[in-house]
């Protein structure tokens, strides 16, 4: 009895000993790893696909990562938004590990959409005897005003390049082939952020963005002359020269914008290539109704 009592402390002994002995050599086998993965993982060249506004020195100074650097270590999510937040251009980064040492980088670049011009809205007339609406009590409001306006930001005084998306790329340059717009003020503006504007004016600055995607998704950028969002109820676009779109705000803008191509087709066809106007899609009767310019 006292032999089989002892014999099973003695298995009961081992299987301790065997599964510490496992424990320690996973241990050392996972430290093993880590210094193997920091001595032979490491980044000995790295590769910039796609960029053509941004040499390869940039996008690499970019993205924070420096030869020697381990390739496992570093978070990619990190290394593309921080290319993304410096260079402006870039869209989209893939970050793709080549073992042993290569890191690539493949990016897409953005184009500039549209050109957004200084604007600020106009200050509501004064009522009769020289009182704003609103201020009856003939005290100095001026402060108030513009302490709300420092909350907001500062507006921008000169023009900003954007992508479709609404964001801000760089400060326009005179000849910069991008749409005009009219009817955002930007503020506090910044390179590689979202356009910020007023809160009276978030609607336009949505709409924009709706319709400068809708302009690409259509292939129609390059015919578009400008934009002015001031209107309330409709967009005016200046198309293929001479031609002024009115386009609604109520309706869906893709098909706006094929409406729009039709009706300006057909109108060349059958008036001649010289044909001018206001190409009217806030009509409830027809849906394009075409007014030749005077003269």
């Amino acid at each position: 009895m006292a032999s089989a009592r002892h014999n099973r402390k003695r298995k009961h002994g081992r299987r301790r000993m065997g599964l510490l002995f496992k424990l320690l050599c996973g241990a050392a086998l996972a430290a093993a790893l880590t210094v193997g993965a920091t001595v032979f993982f490491q980044v000995e060249t790295i590769a910039v696909v796609g960029s053509s506004r941004y040499t390869p020195e940039e996008v690499i100074a970019a993205s924070g990562v420096a030869v020697g650097d381990n390739l496992f270590r570093m978070n990619k999510n990190q290394v593309s938004q921080r290319i993304r937040q410096q260079l402006p251009y870039i869209g989209d980064v893939t970050v793709q590990r080549g073992l042993p040492s290569t890191l690539t980088f493949t990016v897409k670049e953005w184009a500039a959409a549209a050109q957004v011009e200084v604007y600020a809205d106009p200050e509501p007339a004064e009522q009769a005897g020289g009182e704003e609406p609103g201020d009856q009590s003939g005290e100095d409001t001026s402060g108030e005003t513009a302490g709300a306006a420092e909350e907001q930001g500062t507006a921008a005084t000169v023009p900003w390049l954007i992508n479709a998306a609404g964001k801000l790329l760089e400060e326009a340059g005179e000849d910069s082939g991008a749409i005009p717009v009219t009817g955002l003020t930007i503020l506090s503006p910044r390179a590689g952020e979202q356009m910020a504007v007023p809160q009276s004016q978030q609607e336009r600055l949505e709409t924009l963005k709706k319709l400068l995607s809708a302009l690409e998704r259509a292939g129609m950028l390059e015919q578009v002359g400008s934009i002015d969002l001031t209107h309330s109820t409709w967009i005016s676009m200046v198309y293929r020269e001479r031609f002024e779109a009115r386009i609604p705000l109520d309706k869906d803008l893709d098909h706006s914008l094929g409406v729009l191509a039709l009706a300006v087709e057909d109108t060349v066809q059958t008036r001649g290539e010289q044909a001018a106007g206001i190409m009217d899609l806030t009509q409830e009767e027809y849906d394009a109704a075409f007014t030749p310019a005077s003269g």
